[in-house]
């Protein structure tokens, strides 16, 4: 079950990122996709500077920012 949480909370961030990166997003569907590899990236990121994030919020603002990162590189390649 945690395996589709870890999808929801990947597909709001990839959300949120879209909207913080105003311009520097691909489309809805891209964006949702890059925010659960975002979600990923994020866990990673935060591990590397010995932060642990938890609870929902934490999980979100994690994915968010993992996702911001992956959109930020994704643009990058454009």
């Amino acid at each position: 079950m945690s395996f589709i949480w870890y999808i929801i909370i990947g597909i709001v961030a990839g959300f949120l990122a879209g909207k913080i990166m105003r311009g520097g997003g691909f489309g809805l569907i891209i964006n949702l996709l890059l925010g659960i590899l975002g979600g990923i990236l994020g866990g990673w990121v935060f591990g590397l500077f010995g932060l642990a994030a938890s609870g929902l919020i934490g999980s979100l603002i994690t994915a968010t920012v993992g996702a911001v990162l992956v959109l930020w590189i994704a643009s990058l390649f454009r």
